[in-house]
């Protein structure tokens, strides 16, 4: 059975099928039901006992070899077919492929981020998932404030004091504890409310957070830069106004309103006939936020903005439903033909 066995290697390292079809003839009459090598693992019961351990590793080599063998030859006839059954032809058009887009969201907030970076600010990023010091207490904002609602933010449950960020001023805290004036910078990113998904409203949406802190900022500062943005964004045209409001973390705080883009402040239903839209919410950095993140308020002051990056790109591509921007309907965002 040994000289059988050696036959059979010697036999395997010469042969040469000449198609896929010879190659399945070789494999039937080798470990084919009725094939050479099956009918020696059959003899193999009436081996004696002393020698089967040696018969054994040499069937197995024997057994092995042949299937790698036949394996090999009918990758190479397969591999063969293939390319004479499909010639290439070059005189047929190259495939077309479309091109794709930017999202809205993001053309607008890489926008937003180009004007910033012009007047000297730099971006900035933090945690999505927050602690309740980086997005409330240091900013200002006391135990019994509406906005720690549970209507109005998301906790997460095994731990009340961690939350998903409600706004990107969170990022701005990180900032001032670990960097010493003068700090410019702002902070796009997304945020999340516990909200009722609407047309105009959403669980989940994007904001820009604008922060300057130096010796000697003033409210005028402020108003200069904000004008700045607007008129980048809106063209030059655009006029601004502040109206006075209320947030915790800055004091004196503002709403800022552009003349709108679409009747040019004559009044129409985008603006509702006032002639103005509401854009961002602003104002001066409350000294208590400064001292809370270890900067001292008697030396520096600062301004602070904050915009939703859906309400400008709304504004700017007459967009009437903030649900299309996440709904992920090419209908809708093959309209943006920035190039990827």
């Amino acid at each position: 059975m040994k000289t059988k066995i050696e036959e059979l290697l010697n036999y395997i390292q010469t042969i040469a099928p000449k198609s896929k079809e010879q190659a399945e003839e070789l494999r039937i009459a080798l470990l084919g039901k009725k094939g050479k090598i099956t009918e020696l693992f059959e003899e193999f019961k009436n081996i004696a006992p002393e020698q089967r351990k040696e018969i054994g590793q040499l069937l197995n080599t024997l057994k092995n070899q042949a299937q790698e063998k036949i394996a090999e030859f009918k990758n190479q006839f397969e591999s063969t077919t293939s390319v004479k059954d499909q010639p290439a032809d070059l005189t047929l058009p190259a495939e077309s492929f479309s091109i794709g887009s930017r999202h809205p969201l993001s053309l607008i907030r890489n926008q937003i981020v180009e004007i910033f970076f012009r007047i000297g600010f730099t971006v900035s990023d933090g945690p999505e998932i927050e602690d309740d010091w980086h997005n409330f207490t240091a900013l200002n904002t006391p135990v019994d404030h509406p906005a720690r609602d549970m209507q109005d933010t998301f906790y997460i449950s095994e731990n009340p004091d961690i939350v998903l960020r409600t706004q990107t001023s969170s990022v701005q805290v990180h900032i001032m504890e670990n960097n010493a004036p003068p700090i410019r910078t702002i902070s796009p990113g997304r945020v999340y409310r516990n909200e009722a998904i609407s047309a105009r409203a959403h669980c989940q949406f994007h904001q820009v957070e604008g922060l300057y802190i130096d010796k000697h900022v003033s409210f005028a500062d402020l108003k200069q830069t904000l004008l700045y943005f607007a008129k980048e964004m809106f063209g030059e045209e655009t006029q601004i106004r502040l109206r006075p409001s209320f947030f915790p973390f800055t004091e004196i705080s503002a709403e800022m309103d552009i003349s709108c883009p679409f009747c040019k402040g004559n009044g129409c239903n985008i603006c509702k006939g006032a002639g103005w839209v509401e854009i961002l919410g602003c104002g001066m950095v409350d000294p208590s936020v400064l001292d809370n993140c270890k900067i001292d308020s008697k030396q520096y002051s600062g301004f602070a903005f904050g915009m939703g990056i859906e309400r400008i790109t709304m504004l700017k591509y007459q967009v009437k439903d903030l649900r299309l921007f996440f709904e992920n309907d090419v209908r809708f965002l093959k309209q943006f033909k920035s190039v990827i």
